[in-house]
């Protein structure tokens, strides 16, 4: 099949729609959500720049369902993770499998993820996606622990996991390891006698 022909099966696919979502997260972990134009995500979806307001009403909105589709996907693996623990040593061995090798798999994950972070510092819309997506966590980690120690490895999570992305030394995971018994472990000493952790102290 000529190669003109194969380009206008796709522009009238019923995928295109899906095309320019995933384009749109591929030229956010190129060149950042400043330079992700509407021009440069049609031409990198194949699509003619009249899709672009055809399917989407603004760049807004094809922000919000491409990052929404994003953490999505992540949390998917996240609870797909946590669903395989049977109890709490293999909850814990988990959250240690979620830091090493599961989250920011890769650099473009790395810089999607600081993206939209970047983003939800300063639109309401974007942090609804990351709130959602951290309640996702959270809730597949109160399946084997107390609220205020899965907010804790949530933190935990996140926090090693940017560390391990950006540091140039390899880190050994006994680290990881190591920070996760400590949470895991203390909580149950620490909560005796005391009032739990309000969120708003978190």
């Amino acid at each position: 099949m000529p190669k003109n022909q194969m380009r206008r099966l796709r522009r009238t696919d019923p995928g295109r729609r899906d095309r320019i979502i995933d384009s749109c997260l591929d030229v956010i972990a190129q060149v950042g959500v400043a330079g992700a134009s509407h021009r440069v995500i049609a031409k990198a979806a194949d699509v003619p720049l009249g899709s672009m307001t055809y399917h989407f009403n603004g760049m807004d909105e094809l922000l919000s369902e491409a990052f929404t589709r994003f953490a999505n996907g992540v949390a998917n693996r996240f609870e797909k993770r946590m669903a395989q623990a049977e109890d709490r040593d293999s909850a814990r061995a988990a959250v240690v499998a979620i830091i090493t090798e599961d989250i920011f798999s890769g650099l473009r994950e790395q810089v999607i993820t600081h993206e939209l972070y970047t983003l939800a510092a300063r639109d309401p819309s974007a942090r609804a996606i990351t709130t959602a997506w951290m309640q996702r966590s959270r809730a597949a980690l109160e399946r084997f622990f107390d609220p205020d120690t899965a907010r804790m490895l949530d933190a935990l999570i996140e926090g090693l996991s940017i560390h391990r992305a950006l540091d140039r030394q390899p880190r050994d995971a006994s680290e990881v390891v190591e920070a996760v018994s400590r949470i895991t472990a203390s909580r149950t000493s620490q909560t005796i006698g005391k009032p739990a952790i309000q969120a708003d102290q978190w």
